[in-house]
């Protein structure tokens, strides 16, 4: 007694200076990494006789959840946990269960727990517990101990939910009161210097900058605090120079790079050799998806530019440049702007440069020229498949399950081969049924007759009729069980045997079977074509699976009934093959194209245009 009570002694002890531990660290923890681990390594202790936990938080805006911490060893795998942890994600409440993850929890067995962390409606996280054998009373225990410590959880995502929230309303306020200094100025150049001048103070700058595309290269037009510069300077030079490196990369540069292999900016290393900065932003200003300019933020002193601040300026360079390439626009006249557009496609298309452009007018009108009065053959498109011209299709004959399957789709059959089989267990076992109360009925019929008793035979009679009868359908079922092949074909459709074993219901299509020597061409022409495809009317037909091969067609028949596929009408029109190849088969799906007469090139080109712009006319005009 004294030994065990020795030993219950030291393992209090440890359990304590366990417990102590975690509180130390949870007290002391500096990120979320460590609060979570301290966090479930409290837990434990309290909870007592936890084998191992695994703690799950949301690692991303889509929903994916990663493991946030683990119990009692951070290498050890905890794959085991993954059904009970995927349940409680799945279901969003409190789940105790037997090791299989399924059945509910047994009296003094082991039993995994896993309990949700919601916060303001949403799933944050979930902690999953594979528990020692415990009494009820000991789990409900564990599981009251799991909710209140989850409080400390939903306090923590609310701080930093609340963090993120509170540094999304500071960026918008900057954004805000930025976008408002830039509309109040109704100049261009007042306008770019307010917003300069206004940055620099609100992001600690030593120098802001603003340049503007022109004939490939940014020049610079604003510097904050700056009412007039020399644009000759090595100062301004080496400011168009970093911003030209904006607009031949396209993208956003942070001058010190994150990264060690983003040292190729030579001209922001320039830069910040010449000023002595620390930190460098150099953002395009964006007006149509395309650059029309670029803002460089400058900092020589304290710290450089953090992530935030980065993506403060990529979202104002997002703002700023429709509302800065507008004003530069509207400093201009009406006139202005359309001479301007005017001279310069004019002086591009009949100056000395700009040779693929010439060309380019050129092939367009020889083009127009060519289209309007060339004529060549008009076909009219249309998807095709190839079918069988006889289809049989094997069906269930009674309700039952399958036994066996022989044949799939693809498979070449002779007429009698057996396709598939259905269990027929259940009917051997009716048809022995049936037989005995036929026995039964034939006996008891013989004694009424022995007797004299003519009633009874009467009635005795019919049963056995009944009964006959009965055994005869059962017979034909069993009969029918096996499924053979019509005739020699192809089989086209059905792939039983992933299904062996599945229910079957009566009149369900199991196989489809088409000959081999007998076809028909489907093709789904689109509505707006159907008066071009007529009776007799000639095509070609090219076969996915047969490419190189070129078939001739005759139209044989034009369903007049329109079915909708893909959000359009198609017209069912099917065709004999004039020439068929011997690599056919049923099933096959191409391109089919009809003769439709000699139509001109602009026409077969433009007409679908044409047809939907007077259905549209004549849909809104009044």
């Amino acid at each position: 007694m004294t030994q065990t009570a020795s030993v219950h002694s030291i393992a209090a002890e440890d359990h304590a200076r366990a417990e102590s531990a975690a509180w130390a660290q949870f007290s002391a923890a500096s990120d979320t990494a460590a609060f979570c681990r301290s966090w479930l390594a409290i837990l434990c202790t309290q909870v007592e006789r936890v084998n191992g936990a695994l703690l799950l938080s949301r690692s991303d805006a889509q929903g994916a959840f990663a493991v946030a911490a683990v119990w009692p060893d951070a290498g050890r795998t905890m794959q085991y946990l993954a059904p009970i942890a995927e349940r409680t994600l799945i279901e969003g409440r409190g789940i105790a269960s037997a090791p299989d993850g399924v059945s509910p929890p047994v009296l003094d067995q082991p039993a995994y727990v896993g309990y949700p962390v919601q916060v303001s409606g949403a799933l944050e996280a979930a902690v999953v517990l594979d528990l020692a054998p415990r009494s009820e009373a000991e789990l409900q225990r564990a599981l009251r101990l799991i909710h209140w410590g989850t409080a400390w959880l939903v306090d923590d995502f609310r701080q930093h939910a609340l963090a993120r929230t509170q540094a999304r309303l500071d960026r918008f306020g900057v954004l805000t009161d930025l976008v408002a200094t830039a509309m109040q100025e109704r100049q261009f150049g007042a306008a770019a210097m307010a917003v300069a001048n206004e940055l620099a103070a609100r992001l600690g700058c030593e120098r802001v900058s603003l340049g503007w595309e022109a004939s490939g290269s940014i020049r610079v037009d604003t510097l904050s605090h700056t009412a007039d510069f020399d644009r000759k300077a090595e100062l301004v030079r080496c400011i168009g120079a970093a911003m030209d490196e904006v607009l031949d990369l396209d993208v956003a540069i942070v001058f010190p790079p994150a990264k060690a292999d983003d040292l190729g900016l030579l001209a922001h290393a320039d830069l910040a050799r010449e000023c002595g900065d620390i930190g460098i932003v150099s953002v395009p200003l964006v007006e149509g998806g395309v650059t029309c300019g670029v803002l460089t933020l400058e900092r020589t002193e304290g710290e450089p530019f953090g992530e935030g601040e980065v993506e403060l300026a990529k979202t104002f360079g997002l703002l700023l440049g429709p509302i800065l390439t507008l004003k530069r626009e509207n400093d201009k006249g009406v006139l202005a702007r359309a001479s301007d557009a005017a001279t310069g496609q004019l002086r591009k298309l009949f100056g000395p440069r700009h040779p693929g452009l010439k060309l380019v007018v050129f092939v367009v009108a020889a083009l127009a020229v060519v289209l309007t009065f060339v004529e060549t053959d008009y076909r009219v498109n249309a998807k095709t498949v190839i079918e069988g011209a006889v289809q049989r299709a094997a069906v269930a004959p009674f309700d039952g399950y399958l036994l066996e399957s022989l044949v799939r789709a693809g498979d070449r059959v002779k007429q009698g081969q057996v396709l598939c089989r259905l269990d027929d267990r259940e009917l051997r076992l009716e048809k022995t049924r049936w037989l005995s109360e036929r026995e039964q009925l034939m006996r008891k019929h013989r004694q009424a007759f022995a007797a004299g008793e003519r009633a009874t035979m009467t009635v005795l009679a019919s049963q056995i009729s009944q009964a006959e009868a009965q055994l005869a359908l059962v017979e034909d079922k069993l009969a029918r069980a096996t499924l053979v092949a019509p005739f020699d074909g192809i089989v086209v459709s059905g792939d039983l045997s992933q299904l062996l074993g599945s229910p079957v219901e009566l009149g369900k299509k199991l196989f489809e079977i088409a000959p081999l020597d007998a076809y028909r061409v489907v093709l789904q022409v689109d509505e707006r074509d159907i008066t071009d495809v007529g009776l007799g009317r000639p095509g070609n037909l090219v076969l996915s699976g047969l490419a190189g091969e070129v078939m001739p067609f005759e139209v044989e028949q034009v369903t007049p009934v329109a079915t909708a596929a893909d959000g359009r009408n198609y017209f069912r029109v099917e065709a004999r093959l004039l020439n068929p190849s011997v690599h056919l088969q049923p099933g096959m799906e191409g391109v089919g194209k009809v003769d439709a007469g000699k139509r001109r090139l602009l026409w077969i080109w433009t007409h679908s245009l044409v047809d939907w712009l007077r259905m549209a006319a004549w849909n809104w005009l009044p």
